[in-house]
């Protein structure tokens, strides 16, 4: 089954969702139509389940930090890093074929797919912070709050990138402002970092 989420990532990056079938994920991973159908019933199947092994894989980096009691300023600095690199390569990303399988499907049928999706953002990012918050360097202060103003952000940004309308410019400035937010939330004592 590994070998067809893996296919079918690439597929999903490269032409979206709409564009996708059955026989893409096929040809990419060289399994049989068979082969695939003992998995997967649709291409919907597959890219419900692409999308929650890419929400495990990603809370695992954060997760894995977490654990191993990593510098706050680190974990903060790795992620915004990771958001620039995606948004720089954006062909390898699956915001593209999340939006249009957002937008292609009834939105009764889509609102807990995409709550979810936004939960597991939300829940990275507030993982963060509260690091940030046990390690006393930024002090408690609306993190709910500023993870919504990371999600607004990094989304718009993904929007622009998907737009084809995204430079390093505004990639960097708007990351300096995502920055900029937590060092007003920084405690005395770490304010100067």
């Amino acid at each position: 089954m590994r070998k067809i989420l893996d296919a079918a990532h690439e597929v999903f990056c490269r032409k979206g969702f709409l564009a996708v079938t059955m026989q893409d994920i096929i040809d990419e991973c060289g399994i049989s139509r068979g082969g695939i159908y003992l998995y997967f019933a649709s291409v919907d199947e597959i890219f419900l389940e692409v999308m929650k092994r890419r929400n495990k894989e990603r809370f695992s980096v954060i997760s894995k930090s977490l654990h191993e009691h990593e510098p706050f300023d680190n974990v903060l600095s790795e992620y915004l890093e990771r958001q620039k690199r995606r948004l720089s390569n954006f062909e390898k990303s699956l915001f593209r074929a999340y939006c249009e399988y957002i937008f292609s499907k009834p939105k009764a049928a889509v609102e807990v797919f995409r709550d979810i999706q936004l939960g597991h953002l939300r829940r990275t990012i507030v993982s963060i912070l509260q690091l940030g918050v046990s390690q006393e360097i930024i002090r408690d202060e609306n993190i709910q709050r500023l993870a919504d103003h990371f999600i607004v952000v990094i989304d718009g940004l993904s929007v622009l990138a998907l737009a084809e309308a995204l430079t390093e410019d505004i990639i960097d400035e708007q990351l300096a402002i995502l920055n900029e937010m937590i060092k007003n939330i920084r405690r005395v004592d770490n304010a100067n970092k």
